[in-house]
């Protein structure tokens, strides 16, 4: 434990001080950027229904949310805008790269098929990097759970297996240096949610593996339960997935307003 311990610490080293230099230059780095990351995609459908893979609407939102976005200015590069397989570490490594000033993580939630009452949970809740309590971490495992669809991914992610909860309390030692304005981002988000009578199911602190090692403010949101039927054809309508957008664009624009 004590050894995973110092090698992750070894690990993020270079993400802190990343962190420190994308904070200095961001003044000047020229256009608001954004990073939509469609969650899953290719051999990863992510979870599903009988008739809705959560990797397609998520490709759907990401769209046009990134339509939505760039008709307002904004600067958008899309972790995938086709049906491909990214590794997780690569789609945090684009936005570290293009020095983003945002990086959000759509995607769909679900409850296990044995889940008495399945059907009637909806809701929506947005997640930032941090210290989950081991005993939460169904969403954690779930999401992280795409990591072993990469080759060599104890080698890309340090001997981190998403089965261990031990290795997922380890990962949360990369949260990243943005977290209050993650949440802020995250909070904002939530708001609008409400606005159009979504179920807010709140701003939530998970050990994920797509945010851990983010340079900038970043969030994932899970936009409704493919479990629910009602919240299925919500999001694979084009009026609910254009309702999502505008809450996410409205929430960009005020937490870009605010600085």
């Amino acid at each position: 434990m004590i050894k995973r311990f110092f090698s992750v610490l070894i690990l993020l080293m270079p993400f802190v001080l990343l962190a420190g230099e994308v904070t200095e230059s961001a003044a000047g780095a020229g256009a608001f950027t954004v990073v939509i990351d469609a969650g899953h995609g290719g051999k990863d459908g992510g979870t599903r229904s009988s008739r809705t893979r959560e990797k397609d609407i998520a490709l759907d939102v990401a769209l046009k949310l990134s339509s939505a976005l760039k008709a307002k200015g904004i600067r958008v590069v899309l972790t995938r805008s086709t049906d491909v397989f990214i590794p997780l570490y690569e789609r945090i490594e684009k936005a570290n790269d293009v020095k983003a000033n945002l990086f959000i993580s759509i995607h769909c939630n679900s409850l296990p098929y044995n889940k008495a009452g399945r059907a009637s949970v909806r809701g929506v809740e947005t997640y930032v990097s941090g210290y989950g309590r081991l005993d939460e971490q169904d969403v954690a495992i779930r999401e992280n759970a795409s990591i072993l669809f990469e080759k060599n991914y104890k080698k890309n992610y340090n001997g981190y297996d998403p089965k261990d909860p031990e290795s997922i309390i380890l990962l949360s030692l990369m949260k990243n240096a943005y977290r209050t304005k993650s949440i802020k981002l995250a909070s904002l988000m939530q708001k609008e949610y409400r606005k159009v009578g979504r179920v807010d199911k709140g701003v939530h602190e998970k050990s994920l593996a797509v945010l851990a090692r983010a340079a900038m403010p970043a969030v994932l949101t899970e936009i409704g339960y493919l479990s629910s039927p009602a919240e299925e054809t919500y999001m694979r309508s084009d009026s609910g997935q254009s309702e999502i957008v505008t809450c996410i664009l409205n929430a960009v624009m005020a937490f870009k307003r605010a600085g």
